[in-house]
């Protein structure tokens, strides 16, 4: 071992941790509805799930419109006061769900107190104030949650730019990106409880709180490499061995691309493109995978069998998605291919893994497990796949844009998952009601709406990666003039 390694500290790994943990807050935040929903929440309110599919679509497009000016925001504040607003907006948004029972008594005079919303007659008139007053409630604070949760991701990958060199930085990113899938797979075993035992409301507001808790880590531990007191030379040098003279970087951060002229270039348009195909994939296994096992084996959220089937789920997404980030590694340091070369190479293979979700409905028949399993597998190769293009945005474009570009594909994610999540619940209300008149490939009624988008869903990367590829097909950075 070299002295250089010997004495080298480790500080970004530490910095890489509390991007781990901030994404896994997020994922929580996110999947608290998710998984009261359908359980809770909608015999409350009395929503159908064309209630649910507008307030997860219109999440997904505040999300969408939130990123184009999250990864501006942050470059314009820098990762770490960026971070910390982000972060206490998204809490701030995530604790105000607990109060939208209360607040739709306040604007439906029919209603009295919280407890008398389950008893209103189905159908009435009074139903249709409470489900539609609920809705608007809870898009404001979906809104709001939506805003602060824009900004995590061009945080966290403008905080991977700068703390981890090209070929190191997909191996991070896949690190704390797996927050997503751990904070997905601690959900059903923390959430459904909470919700059960102690109201949803509750559920919401423990869960929000988390992200105030790890703002004070992040105010205490982070700075630039340059100047924190925690990364010593050597680990600085080793950070910016991608850098050709010592002046690059600070260049680069002078240099930043004006928003609208990151949209002239095609590695912005191969990213955006990738991530619109994409990102809807991941968002429709998160927020309706709970509501298809309980729609589809009678299996609640807080049932044993739903816990299991969503931690086995979130299980196999956690594990195989670590190998997101270190395959590409692979092709760079065993094959000796150019970093980008090797991240496509591995985007191919993983996009061939949500081809899987082809056949979680057909083999449901047979078992509710094949359904967890397939489904876990097709989200496992979405994070390894999310892992190595938001890495592919490092490679191509300077640091002080990193933000900007991440935002803009973000967006272009946002977009896609509101379409999907949307036109999902519309097109589950319409099956259910259409019934046996209702038919695609074998299946009838609500089962042939949930085949038609696994359709989609494990088709999406291969036609994703071909765009992708037809746009950038091999490496040329975006040079700041």
């Amino acid at each position: 071992m070299s002295t250089q390694k010997r004495l080298m500290t480790n500080w970004r790994w530490w910095i890489c941790s509390l991007l781990f943990i901030a994404t896994t807050v997020n994922y929580l935040d996110r999947q608290v509805l998710s998984l009261t929903y359908k359980e809770f929440i909608a015999p409350e309110f009395h929503w159908t799930d064309a209630h649910y599919g507008t307030i997860t679509g219109f999440f997904s497009i505040f999300y969408a419109v939130a990123c184009l000016f999250a990864g501006k925001f942050v470059d314009w504040l820098g990762t770490k006061k960026g971070y910390l607003i982000a972060i206490g907006v998204w809490s701030l948004g995530a604790v105000m769900h607990a109060g939208c029972g209360v607040a739709t008594t306040w604007f439906v005079d029919e209603i009295s107190s919280v407890e008398a919303l389950r008893a209103i007659e189905a159908g009435s008139n009074v139903a249709l104030a409470v489900s539609t007053v609920s809705v608007y409630l809870f898009l404001l604070c979906r809104g709001i949650l939506a805003l602060g949760e824009a900004g995590n991701f061009p945080a966290a990958i403008k905080a991977t730019a700068e703390y981890f060199p090209k070929k190191d930085r997909a191996f991070a990113t896949s690190i704390f990106n797996a927050g997503a899938s751990v904070g997905a797979l601690a959900a059903p075993l923390l959430i459904p409880p909470l919700a059960k035992n102690l109201g949803w409301e509750m559920a919401f507001i423990v869960i929000g709180g988390m992200g105030f808790v790890w703002m004070f880590f992040w105010q205490m531990m982070y700075d630039k490499p340059d100047k924190s007191k925690h990364v010593n030379g050597e680990e600085l040098s080793y950070i910016r061995q991608d850098d050709q003279d010592a002046a690059a970087p600070a260049a680069q951060e002078e240099k930043a691309i004006p928003m609208l002229k990151c949209f002239k270039y095609k590695q912005t348009w191969s990213f955006a493109i990738g991530k619109f195909l994409t990102d809807g994939v991941w968002w429709f296994f998160l927020f309706w995978a709970p509501a298809f096992f309980q729609d589809q084996f009678n299996a609640p959220a807080s049932s044993p069998l739903g816990q299991g089937l969503i931690f086995t789920l979130y299980a196999i997404v956690t594990v195989i998605s670590l190998f997101g980030g270190y395959l590409p590694k692979y092709f760079v340091e065993k094959k000796g291919m150019h970093p980008y070369t090797g991240r496509m190479r591995a985007m191919l293979i993983f996009a061939f893994f949500p081809l899987v979700a082809l056949a979680a409905q057909p083999l449901g028949s047979f078992s509710p497990w094949w359904p967890a399993i397939l489904i876990g597998i097709a989200a496992a190769g979405h994070q390894a796949w999310s892992a190595n293009i938001f890495s592919t945005v490092g490679d191509m474009f300077p640091r002080s844009t990193v933000a900007s570009i991440t935002g803009i594909g973000a967006m272009a994610g946002g977009m896609g998952s509101f379409i999907i999540n949307k036109g999902s619940g519309a097109l589950f209300t319409y099956a259910e009601k259409a019934g046996e008149n209702f038919a695609f490939l074998g299946f009838t009624g609500k089962p042939a709406g949930y085949f038609i988008v696994f359709c989609f869903c494990g088709l999406a990367y291969l036609i994703a990666w071909g765009v992708m590829k037809s746009l950038v097909p091999r490496y040329k950075p975006v040079e700041v003039r």
